[in-house]
């Protein structure tokens, strides 16, 4: 091949439309998943302090946010709850409560915003009082009898409409359980997301925040949720989950663990998500506001990483601006 001067590897980059031309990597509206926050206690509707730019909504103002995140052509909503805390408690009864907030929100998503796919968390940590996604014997979470409620928790939420069932609790066997509940149940094509890589990390302060969960938490989560130095190790949980009936797989939080969502899709080439978490987000919002970065270019760049790293779509707080971000572009 022939070297400088001959090859200037700067012609491709000299215009918007060569650039355009030959990108390797394109972030669409359809990469896209909505985080929300949704809340039933009107006290904490509004902002989330350690979140900048994320509220805490309402019914009334999740549809309407569901209604503009459509109409751009993002393909769908997840859906992370903050309970009232009078409602929590050590087996995380309201999870099980068919006629409950998050079965509500579901019901009017699916009746006022149609078009949208709506994915909801199987996990139990937003509604015990203990923080922790399973039930506890003294200080230690009981894997097996965690399983039988995250089972019919999803069931309620396929129910009353959830289109994907994303269990995020890292019990060892709960996506085969919730597999076959959902099929006995008649929800054969009621698909699972399993955060399938779901590590310990330090990146979900702000998330647990905005749940609620942040002062409850008793002690931390490393018992169930993946070391952050392993990477081997995702890729037997993705497998086993996999095997258990996972129709795609998460990696959560996203931008630190880039190389397992490139070794996920290279293994496995199945549906890969990535999550670009609470703390993710938070940085780069504190960084624009004080002046360290332009808010807008980081997370189009940030999302476009995971997009060159071989996910298929990314969940982030920052769907709607990204949109609208790559509608002007």
């Amino acid at each position: 091949m022939s070297q400088f001067p001959q090859l200037r590897m700067r012609r491709k980059r000299l215009t918007p439309w060569s650039r355009n031309l030959t990108r390797e990597t394109r972030l669409t509206v359809h990469d896209l998943v909505l985080t929300t926050v949704i809340t039933d206690s009107k006290a904490a509707e509004g902002p989330v302090a350690s979140l900048p730019g994320v509220a805490r909504l309402g019914l009334d103002a999740l549809v309407e946010q569901a209604k503009e995140a459509a109409s751009l052509g993002i393909p769908a909503i997840a859906l992370f709850p903050h309970i009232d805390p009078t409602r929590k408690n050590a087996t995380a009864s309201e999870a099980l409560n068919a006629d409950g907030f998050v079965p509500a929100a579901i019901r009017r998503l699916k009746a006022e915003v149609p078009e949208i796919g709506i994915i909801v968390d199987v996990a139990l940590d937003p509604f015990t009082d203990h923080g922790h996604d399973g039930l506890m014997l003294g200080d230690t979470i009981d894997n097996d009898s965690t399983l039988e409620l995250l089972a019919k928790g999803a069931v309620i939420l396929a129910n009353a409409g959830a289109d994907i069932v994303a269990p995020s609790d890292m019990m060892d066997g709960r996506v085969g359980l919730i597999r076959d509940a959902l099929d006995h149940a008649g929800h054969p094509d009621v698909m699972i997301l399993s955060y399938a890589a779901k590590f310990a990390s330090a990146f979900y302060g702000p998330y647990r925040d905005a749940i609620g969960t942040a002062s409850a938490l008793r002690g931390d989560k490393r018992t169930y949720q993946m070391d952050p130095a392993n990477a081997d190790e995702a890729l037997q949980e993705v497998a086993l989950d996999l095997q258990e009936g996972a129709d795609m797989v998460m990696v959560k939080p996203g931008l630190p663990y880039l190389d397992i969502c490139h070794r996920i899709k290279s293994e496995f080439a199945v549906p890969t998500f990535a999550f670009q978490v609470s703390g993710e987000y938070a940085m780069i919002q504190s960084a624009s506001e004080n002046g360290w970065g332009d808010s807008d270019r980081l997370l189009i760049e940030t999302l476009t990483a995971f997009r060159r790293a071989g996910c298929d779509a990314i969940l982030t707080y920052g769907a709607i601006r990204a949109a609208k971000l790559l509608a002007g572009e």
